[in-house]
């Protein structure tokens, strides 16, 4: 990697949930003149680009994830003008702007849907995924619902089944009707043409489905207390082959523009996310590598998770890593507020493009939601479970005012302790997880070691996670400790020397020779001289 990489291989993208993020006009729900309020601090923080969750037209079965119109802005967000002053005040300030793309499916209220519906002969019927029932009248074949039941949805106006791989109101487009490509490429053609720098496209793995309709078969490694759908293996319903010709015309579509990154959203295992790259890199600029939010965390799981990663990467290939989403439990429920400094650390020290999640660099928390205040639909239709996602997406705490400076209504979701868990206090504390996430991001951009360099595993001790970047001379140690007791590492052996630049407990520790010692859930940065 030379000096000529692309931005999205420098920099560090950051996801904002817009209904979450700042609310501009007090209906309690973010939106896009909310988000402009809140550059400079996205600027001053660091990040190189903003990653918004869908802001189209929507009915919100899903909260923005059934789209009635690819080439719009709901009136809850804002208008198209809003958000071509977003692009440009963004961009003013060197952000760039990626934008979530859903080709998988629509809303059914989608006018492309509502005519599809109106007769089997409808010009757009086969637009989307309709079968005849099955043998005993009822739906086709087994194929289940990611948010639970059947993924058939049946129409007695017709007699007919739809295909729907989340909620019935999210009808599944047709990806073998060449009309469907065609379209989409306009959509992408749109909004490369507002400036937009790239697109997070949502579950790309799920675009095609088997051609002769097979029923999945039984997973035999189903437990309760799994999403409902994990009861069969999607070994029909996900990761076709011809899926890798649609991503290749976007690719096509994107390469047009210049300088712009498509990034996909694949649950799948490293050894088939890296298809996803594509033949000779023409596809996914960067497969989101997901692994981390999943992983047991422990020096040994995580060391042999990157080297695994590392190894099945094609030639060429950009890694990547996420640390959280929209869909998972924050990363300080998951595993505590204090290995949460650690993970600052890891995610933005590995090779590859990292993604945050916003209120990530505050180290906030699931949030308790009553059963009143559920949105998520998927809580919805599988009450009682834990599956409910609501508590990662809780609205932003700015300060210790009414609803965390959030809104001056009533917010959409419940905060979190906001009152002791804000930006505006912790921009006061050099001492804070969100300082830490600023100076982490400010010494990739000081160090192309970091942002740039190679990756080498360094085997200094089985309680820790240690390697080495290096760039054009440049050699850098990242030590992370997994135990509860302080350790005493050893350096390389051609490392006289540790200058620490970085550590994730508070203040830093002093330089070192060769022995450096990492306290409890500690992470050092070294430059090795």
């Amino acid at each position: 990697m030379t000096s000529s990489a692309e931005w999205w291989q420098r920099g560090v993208i950051y996801q904002i949930y817009p209904r979450s993020f700042q609310d501009s006009d007090g209906d309690g729900i973010g939106d896009l003149q909310g988000t402009i309020a809140r550059l400079d601090y996205l600027a001053w923080l660091g990040v190189d680009a903003i990653w918004l969750s869908p802001v189209y037209p929507s009915p919100m079965a899903d909260f923005g994830y059934d789209i009635s119109d690819y080439t719009s802005i709901d009136p809850v967000f804002g208008t198209l003008s809003d958000f071509d002053r977003l692009v440009a005040e963004a961009h003013r300030r060197g952000l760039n702007v990626i934008m979530d793309l859903v080709p998988n499916h629509t809303s059914d209220r989608h006018p492309w849907f509502l005519e599809s519906r109106t007769a089997r002969g409808s010009a757009k019927r086969d637009w989307y995924v309709w079968r005849d029932p099955g043998p005993e009248g009822g739906p086709p074949n087994n194929w289940l619902s990611e948010f639970g039941g059947s993924a058939w949805e049946h129409d007695p106006a017709s007699g007919q089944y739809y295909y729907h791989a989340f909620l019935k109101e999210q009808p599944d487009l047709n990806w073998r009707n060449p009309e469907v490509h065609a379209a989409m490429r306009q959509v992408l053609g749109f909004w490369f043409a507002r400036g937009v720098d790239g697109f997070r496209i949502d579950v790309v793995h799920q675009l095609v489905e088997d051609a002769t309709f097979r029923d999945n078969p039984p997973n035999p490694d189903f437990q309760p207390g799994e999403p409902p759908s994990h009861a069969l293996l999607r070994v029909h319903t996900i990761d076709q082959p011809e899926v890798h010709d649609i991503i290749a015309e976007w690719r096509r579509v994107a390469d047009r523009f210049g300088g712009r990154v498509l990034i996909g959203e694949i649950h799948l295992p490293i050894n088939r996310l890296v298809a996803y790259y594509g033949v000779e890199l023409g596809g996914i600029h960067l497969p989101f590598n997901f692994n981390l939010i999943g992983t047991r965390w422990s020096a040994e799981t995580l060391r042999n998770l990157v080297s695994s990663y590392e190894a099945a990467l094609p030639p060429g290939a950009w890694p990547n890593w996420v640390l959280g989403s929209h869909d998972f439990p924050r990363i300080a429920s998951r595993i505590g507020n204090r290995a949460a400094r650690l993970a600052a650390v890891l995610l933005l020290t590995l090779r590859g493009t990292p993604t945050m999640y916003y209120g990530d660099e505050l180290g906030m928390s699931d949030v308790a939601i009553p059963p009143q205040s559920v949105r998520d639909p998927f809580e919805r239709n599988v009450p009682g479970q834990g599956m409910g996602r609501d508590p990662a997406r809780t609205p932003m705490p700015w300060s210790d005012e009414t609803s965390g400076g959030f809104t001056k209504g009533m917010p959409w979701l419940p905060l979190g302790d906001y009152r002791h868990c804000n930006v505006k206090l912790q921009a006061q504390d050099p001492d804070s997880i969100l300082w830490l996430y600023r100076r982490l991001i400010a010494l990739r951009r000081t160090e192309p070691a970091l942002s740039l360099g190679s990756y080498e595993p360094l085997g200094l001790d089985p309680e820790c996670l240690a390697y080495a970047r290096r760039y054009d001379g440049r050699r850098i140690a990242v030590v992370l400790n997994f135990s509860e007791e302080p350790r005493r590492v050893a350096l390389p052996d051609d490392a006289r020397h540790g200058h620490v630049l970085l550590s994730s407990r508070e203040g830093s520790p002093p330089d070192s020779g060769r022995i450096v010692t990492v306290q409890p859930a500690e992470a050092q940065v070294l430059a090795l001289e």
